[in-house]
């Protein structure tokens, strides 16, 4: 009888959060050549907080560590806070990003349902 558990596809949920990293950075960059870039310092600190989650999520996920679940599911959580902050904000590069963030939330929700 085989014991092996399933192997876990992460391919969809690491295609989130590569777009995320590129729209959280992107928003960034972008709202740093805002006229009042001091309003939207909250939402850069969230895009370049949640860039950096994603990237570990990604790491977690290529390497298959056992601690996936547990960062997707954190991933989840910063996703959705820089979702919101972004979602505030009326700018295109805002509102991809919030777009972006939305999806990685979603799949990565998914993911930190699975258990490794």
């Amino acid at each position: 009888m085989n014991t092996t558990p399933p192997a876990i596809d992460y391919k969809a949920c690491m295609d989130a959060c590569q777009a995320c990293i590129i729209a959280c950075n992107t928003c960034a960059a972008a709202c740093l050549k805002e006229t009042d870039v001091q309003m939207m310092a909250a939402c850069i600190a969230q895009d370049l907080e949640c860039a950096q989650v994603c990237e570990l999520a990604v790491a977690s996920m290529a390497h298959q560590s056992p601690h996936v679940s547990d960062i997707c599911r954190l991933c989840a959580r910063i996703c959705q806070a820089c979702a919101d902050e972004c979602g505030k904000h009326s700018h295109d590069h805002c509102q991809t990003c919030a777009a972006a963030c939305q999806q990685c939330a979603m799949s990565c929700n998914l993911m930190g349902m699975q258990s490794h």
